[in-house]
């Protein structure tokens, strides 16, 4: 970490402050429960790892789920034959989701544009498909794979007797629940983000850039990139799994749901929110979706009355009417108008909108010293 750039070190550390301190500071948005926290770092943790494919590299994947709901699987079977302990069901999820990923990005990455988006939506359908009908012996079809009083536990019994009712997830004997959990989650997204950050400024990073910029002017020059691609499709689905078995930790259970075409689109959508190939960008976009979903989806007609309350009696019940159409059941319809406004006028997402707003507040103004030295600098001829 001391070998870090300033910049970088300074964007670290504040990240890191920023995450630990969410119960502070999201307690006056009413977001500062637990389980909201869990899916705030969870899915962070999810955009974080797309965006080293899609907004490093530039290839759209709408398959993304397929790894996520392989992670939440691999973990809760790890629960299920082996412990309670949270670090073998996190190795297990990661290493599968890795293997997994690696044997779909090797077919997929033989296309491109929108083949390769194509191609990675059929894999991730039928890998739906499967959990949800064919390998019910496994995933338990649609009813979910849930955790039951017959578990073997085969390390657990090894120290343990079997107590009288459901385990929940430990960390060498510590229950995950609570605020205790979100720390947990905290610390991978952390983790993450610094790996993230890391592979950013590394030459491997630079070589995805390239990549995205013009990968057959890099072809035409004689560099191979397919093993470059094929790594971040490999680390980008090892970021889901390791994120769908953060989500089983939390609430050991795991659905076909987790796997369809929708939880896929949701991360896309998260990442181009937030500003694609950046790198805080796709944690904002992952934190304001997952609001909008717990939030504002729970605000009903009583709560809009209260908020209207300082209103006459008769333009109370307008704004309530009015207003009760992008809440509750219609927050799909608010996200919708922030996705738009977003894609209208910042292009490149929050973060866009954020440089600007930067930039307004300390212009990049030349001081005397350097005007000087570019007036007398030599130009070459015209």
């Amino acid at each position: 970490m001391l070998a870090m750039p300033r910049k970088d070190l300074i964007l670290f550390l504040g990240f890191a402050a920023a995450v630990l301190a969410m119960p502070i500071w999201l307690q006056p948005f009413g977001a500062a429960y637990p389980d909201l926290l869990n899916r705030f770092a969870i899915f962070a943790i999810f955009a974080v790892g797309f965006n080293i494919l899609f907004g490093l590299t530039g290839y759209l994947s709408f398959g993304h789920a397929a790894f996520f709901g392989v992670g939440s699987y691999a973990a809760v079977w790890s629960f299920k034959l082996l412990s309670m302990d949270a670090v073998p069901a996190l190795l297990f999820a990661v290493i599968i989701s890795g293997l997994f990923a690696l044997a779909i990005g090797f077919l997929s990455l033989r296309r491109s544009g929108i083949y390769f988006s194509i191609l990675t939506l059929a894999f991730a359908q039928m890998s739906y498909n499967l959990a949800y009908s064919v390998f019910t012996p496994i995933t338990n079809g649609e009813t979910g794979l849930q955790l039951s009083l017959n578990d073997k536990r085969y390390l657990d019994r090894m120290f343990f007797e079997a107590g009288a009712g459901l385990p929940s997830p430990t960390l060498f004997g510590v229950t995950l629940s609570g605020y205790v959990a979100f720390y947990f989650c905290a610390f991978f997204l952390i983790a993450t983000f610094f790996i993230a950050q890391r592979v950013t400024g590394s030459p491997f990073g630079m070589m995805l850039k390239g990549i995205k910029s013009n990968q057959t002017r890099m072809n035409y020059t004689g560099v191979n990139t397919r093993p470059y691609t094929l790594a971040a499709f490999v680390i980008s689905g090892m970021y889901a799994g390791l994120a769908g078995a953060l989500l089983a930790i939390t609430d050991p259970l795991a659905g076909a749901e987790r796997m369809q075409w929708t939880a896929s689109g949701e991360v896309v959508l998260m990442t181009i929110l937030g500003g694609a190939g950046t790198l805080v960008g796709p944690v904002i976009g992952a934190w304001l979706i997952k609001y909008f979903e717990n939030i504002f989806s729970a605000i009903n007609d009583g709560i809009l009355s209260q908020f209207w309350g300082f209103l006459p009696e008769g333009a109370q019940h307008t704004a309530v009417l009015i207003s009760s159409k992008f809440v509750g059941e219609g927050w799909f319809l608010t996200l919708g108008l922030v996705f738009v406004l977003i894609v209208v006028f910042l292009p490149g997402g929050v973060m866009e909108g954020v440089r600007r707003i930067a930039s307004m507040i300390r212009p990049n103004k030349p001081t005397p010293a350097s005007a000087d030295s570019s007036a007398t600098k030599p130009h070459p001829a015209e």
